[in-house]
């Protein structure tokens, strides 16, 4: 199956060079949802993967720091279109994902979640249901649905998306990266 996965995670700082030290290709995106988007899109393009594997970090009040989620579900915790009378976290007139994105269950054995996906770092509680957060993956899911790539996509909690999140972060990358690159080596 790896020689159809691409993967993806949003920042070096996430991979702390331990999966290419470990000879896997690693495309990063940069942070947020339209550079996530471009770089889904540039890596189907150029690679005609069928499997497009997102592994990065994400915030929780939720889940326990140092846990591995899989995402079930993304959601656009900062589409806010409620002054027009659309829900929070619905885009208006777009027929196919106006909503929430389902993914399909491939590590049984991890938690599943609900993934909030917005341009900001999240350091309280968002609008839309959900259980944790990040700042990329409801964009590579709407690019993977649209041109029928599948996303597996797995979430090391990093911190409690709480006032001390950006603190959080940085300190338990390392881990992060660690419990990811075992996972990754397990497909």
């Amino acid at each position: 199956m790896k020689n159809d996965i691409a993967l993806i995670m949003a920042l070096p700082s996430e991979s702390k060079d331990l999966f290419e030290q470990a000879g896997i290709t690693v495309h990063y995106s940069g942070i947020g949802k339209i550079n996530a988007a471009f770089t889904a899109f540039d890596v189907i393009q150029k690679t005609g993967c069928k499997t497009i594997l997102n592994l990065g970090s994400a915030g929780s009040s939720h889940f326990n720091a140092h846990e591995l989620v899989e995402v079930k579900t993304f959601v656009q915790r900062d589409m806010d279109v409620s002054p027009l009378g659309f829900e929070v976290g619905v885009t208006p007139m777009d027929e196919h994902y106006p909503e929430a994105i389902d993914l399909d269950s491939y590590f049984t054995h991890l938690s599943q979640g609900i993934c909030g996906t917005g341009d900001s770092f999240e350091t309280g509680q968002p609008k839309v249901p959900c259980n944790l957060v990040d700042m990329e993956g409801y964009a590579l899911a709407k690019v993977c649905k649209k041109l029928d790539v599948r996303l597996i996509s797995v979430k090391y909690i990093s911190d409690g998306a709480n006032d001390t999140a950006h603190l959080d972060w940085e300190e338990n990358l390392l881990l992060g990266a660690t419990k990811l690159l075992k996972l990754y080596q397990s497909i």
